[in-house]
């Protein structure tokens, strides 16, 4: 089961997807097709840090389809958790394609600053 906030950023796409095929997006087509393409979902987690007096998205993590479900369940205990306090942008991916974002925004100290970045 997606939680309803992922549901809502994925469900565009999914759909997206349908109707480039032409296909109805009936309920068994739309879980069929999420089905086909949740094993190649990804999320990246950046955060924002002040950069040469602008800002810039510090990439943190990339979580691969089978890594989702505990940021799924509870996103802003785990950025909480694992990063600290923050403005945070989500990335959704499939494959090369960008899909979706969300921000979040935890409390805390941001202990992201003394992860590395993610190289791509």
């Amino acid at each position: 089961m997606i939680p309803e906030w992922a549901w809502a950023l994925l469900q565009p796409y999914v759909r997206k997807r349908l109707e480039a095929r032409r296909a109805a997006p009936t309920p068994a087509a739309i879980l069929d097709e999420l089905g086909a393409i949740w094993p190649g979902l990804s999320v990246v987690l950046m955060v924002q840090e002040p950069w040469m007096s602008t800002i810039r998205f510090k990439r943190l993590a990339r979580l691969q389809a089978g890594e989702m479900r505990p940021f799924l369940e509870a996103p802003e205990g785990y950025l909480a958790e694992r990063f600290g306090g923050g403005k945070f942008k989500v990335n959704f991916h499939h494959g090369m394609h960008f899909v979706a974002t969300k921000n979040f925004k935890p409390a805390g100290p941001p202990r992201w600053q003394d992860f590395p970045e993610l190289e791509e």
